[in-house]
């Protein structure tokens, strides 16, 4: 018998998450939408709140000041985070890396502790102009000079990359070796000479914080900047990606596809048209079915796959089949809920026109659904279907 009920622990968690969502940080949202930046005093309040609630850096070990949420304990928070705006999920809970995990001595109390704390925001530098899904073929580069590392290349796509007190950069430092020990993370410092932040890129959605491009000229660091071990980078970002590609894509989905749920089926109710709700219109309440039952899915495979790396496992396929049904899930969802809600679902005096816009790429970044469905392919082909 497999039992599927939550612990009172996780109940309460969920509870406190889910109100703290609504009466706090969801009446944000608007402003934050319309200026593309969190009001600064009630962002410092809220902040605050979730802090002293314990709702700050969840996803980090209870060791270093995190929450040490098991992984389905964290996705079950994230999809309640899923129900308001990537840029105060995280101003307001914080975004604090897995892989900052590795830091060692005096890096522990210069970035790891300062960061779980919110004293200090991290940016993480991966994607390139010619690297995007295939990050193993990024060209930013490394090389040994004395005490020192010399960085040079470009990074786009950055999130917080302009407001960043220091970035988490991958580079190249054995061009033979690449992904199989030539990959390195370096920790370098705003302000560091050679590091400028080129432009910050104007996006269709997920207003409120920047996504800027980095570029990296001569950029000298110390050898004690390396994060981890010198051609370790890569290994250490895919034993990282797997819990924030499950929690921050498909967890979040669930979350945002919920609150659309929820909106369309309470106005299906309150509609009238012809002298009856819409709701009593069989293709309305097709939009609705299918909205509820693709949520569902999406939830038990999330759950699943949390379950499995809770038990040590490393569930690749199942996380890259996640990836692709959730952010794919979400955009249907959000588009049937606008269609329900007609007119005024198009409106920007509701938040379903900004949902669909932030749903939008979710198809995109941590590797499009065309890359995942390629991974899933390959694996099943080679190995059949493993679930």
């Amino acid at each position: 018998m497999v039992d599927f009920s939550l612990s009172d622990e996780s109940r309460l968690l969920v509870e406190t998450v889910r109100k703290f969502v609504e009466t706090e940080v969801q009446p944000l949202e608007d402003e934050t939408e319309l200026n593309a930046v969190i009001p600064p005093e009630a962002l410092k309040r809220v902040k605050a709140k979730a802090k002293e609630l314990g709702l700050f850096a969840m996803n980090m070990p209870a060791e270093v000041g995190g929450g040490g949420l098991s992984c389905i304990d964290h996705c079950l928070v994230e999809e309640e985070f899923g129900k308001t705006s990537d840029a105060l999920i995280r101003r307001v809970f914080g975004q604090a890396y897995p892989m900052l995990m590795a830091c060692e001595g005096e890096q522990i109390e210069k970035y790891l502790l300062p960061t779980i704390q919110g004293d200090l925001i991290c940016a993480m530098a991966i994607t390139e102009p010619g690297a995007g899904s295939d990050a193993a073929s990024i060209s930013t580069s490394a090389r040994r000079e004395g005490d020192y590392w010399v960085l040079n290349g470009t990074k786009h796509f950055i999130s917080d990359g302009d407001i960043a007190d220091y970035v988490i950069v991958m580079a190249l430092t054995d061009s033979e070796k690449r992904a199989r020990g030539g990959i390195t993370l370096f920790l370098v410092d705003k302000g560091t000479p050679g590091f400028t932040v080129a432009r910050t890129q104007p996006m269709m959605g997920h207003r409120g914080y920047g996504h800027a491009e980095l570029v990296f000229d001569n950029c000298r660091i110390p050898t004690d900047a390396v994060l981890g071990e010198v051609g370790n980078g890569f290994k250490l970002i895919m034993k990282s990606v797997l819990e924030i590609r499950l929690a921050h894509i498909g967890a979040r989905a669930v979350g945002m596809s919920t609150r659309a749920l929820d909106m369309m089926r309470r106005y299906a109710g309150e509609r009238r048209q012809f002298g009856q709700s819409i709701g009593e219109f069989q293709m309305v309440q097709k939009l609705i079915a299918d909205s509820a039952i693709e949520i569902f899915a999406v939830k038990m495979m999330v759950m699943n796959a949390a379950w499995e790396i809770d038990q040590g496992l490393e569930p690749r396929d199942k996380v890259s089949m996640v990836k692709v049904a959730a952010s794919e899930m979400q955009g249907r969802v959000v588009d049937r809920a606008i269609q329900v809600f007609g007119g005024m679902g198009f409106t920007k005096e509701l938040p379903l026109e900004r949902m669909y816009r932030d749903a939008r790429v979710t198809r995109i970044y941590d590797g499009t659904s065309e890359i995942h469905r390629m991974l899933v392919a390959r694996s099943t082909i080679k190995n059949g279907l493993t679930l």
